[in-house]
């Protein structure tokens, strides 16, 4: 008799990006549960390299038993959010967010039509899986006003002790120069409002200390033009010591996590802030603009604010940056956050959730 499976459905497999990081986090959990556990993606959206590791949806149809469960992930429009009303076995949606569209307009057209095709999928879906999931409370709330019934909150299953991996030391060497670093991770895309962390490096740079820089890590693949106007607004402000860097292999991203002295984040749509919490475990301060999931994300550490002035911001960041009694009543506070969320038995909480389907 064949075991029973447990499968995911994802739009993209990839190295480095949260989803596809859970996916591998997830399918680990359930082959030790005892189940099968294969991840399903449309084969022109996964890495050569982890086509070994994968499989192509056009086979899901075949491959699943009525006893099986599915679990797809949204958080983007895609062919297979369509494919989940016509599987004959239980399923369950893990919601991740749909970054609204209008933030890509003229600058990504097919991007914004993906996001703006992923809001309509997301409506439809509700009412069609046996169990909906959401990443926060934020995210839970959009599936309820989207029509979702009975949405469970299950926090991110992370690796963050990844991180204390080790370095890469001609990073360390290259930026560790008596400049405060000021740090941001995340894809370079204008959700994430760069050109706000632009702006308040400028007050930082010109009138509170020219010996700064603005470290950027994040892949700017697909968002070529918002880079350009990125560089193109640097060079009108007059900035110096400004690095977009790119996306990064885990070595240096443990490096410049380091060599930073401060996490500042200007973001105006997340679903869940994992670079936050990984700036917590490489101990910076964080500061983070109050928006959508961060303020859930951080759990009352840090530093949030909720008006993005800039001159403001700027003259707090040398005082957070450095040795201080400040600076160490947040990275206390961070502590407490990171030991709240790794108390949580994430793993036993989906077991539970998914006992009525998998019995």
């Amino acid at each position: 008799m064949a075991k029973r499976a447990i499968h995911q459905l994802l739009a993209g497999y990839s190295n480095g990006d949260a989803i596809s990081n859970e996916a591998r986090t997830l399918r680990s959990w359930f082959q030790k549960w005892g189940f099968e556990s294969e991840i399903y993606c449309e084969a022109s959206r996964i890495l050569p390299e982890l086509r070994k590791t994968s499989r192509d949806v056009s086979t899901l149809l075949e491959d699943v038993n009525a006893d099986d469960v599915v679990m797809l992930h949204l958080s983007i429009g895609s062919d297979v959010n369509d494919i989940l009303p016509q599987l004959k076995c239980k399923t369950v949606i893990r919601y991740h967010n749909v970054t609204p569209e209008g933030y890509f307009r003229a600058l990504d057209e097919h991007l914004a039509g993906l996001l703006a095709k992923g809001r309509v999928q997301m409506k439809a879906l509700a009412g069609v899986a046996d169990l909906n999931l959401a990443v926060s409370s934020y995210n839970a709330s959009e599936l309820t006003e989207a029509g979702y019934e009975d949405t469970r909150v299950l926090p991110l299953a992370l690796e963050l002790r990844r991180l204390d991996a080790k370095p890469n030391r001609e990073v360390i060497e290259k930026y560790n120069d008596g400049k405060i670093n000021v740090l941001f991770v995340g894809r370079c895309v204008p959700n994430k409002r760069l050109e706000d962390l632009l702006y308040a490096f400028y007050y930082l740079q010109k009138f509170q200390t020219p010996n700064c820089r603005l470290i950027h890590v994040g892949s700017f693949a697909g968002a070529e033009a918002y880079l350009a106007m990125l560089q193109s607004l640097k060079r009108e402000l007059g900035l110096e010591h400004v690095n977009f860097v790119g996306s990064v292999p885990e070595a240096d991203l443990c490096a410049y996590y380091q060599v930073a002295d401060l996490f500042l984040c200007m973001s105006e749509h997340e679903g869940f802030g994992i670079p936050l919490l990984e700036a917590m475990q490489a101990e910076l301060p964080v500061m983070a603009y109050a928006s959508s999931a961060v303020p859930e994300t951080m759990a009352g550490a840090g530093f949030l604010f909720e008006e993005k002035i800039f001159d403001e911001l700027a003259a707090w960041i040398p005082r957070l940056a450095g040795e201080g009694p400040l600076r160490q009543e947040i990275l206390a506070g961070q502590g407490r956050r990171l030991q709240a969320y790794d108390a949580q038995d994430i793993e036993g909480t989906l077991r539970e959730l998914l006992r009525p389907l998998i019995g």
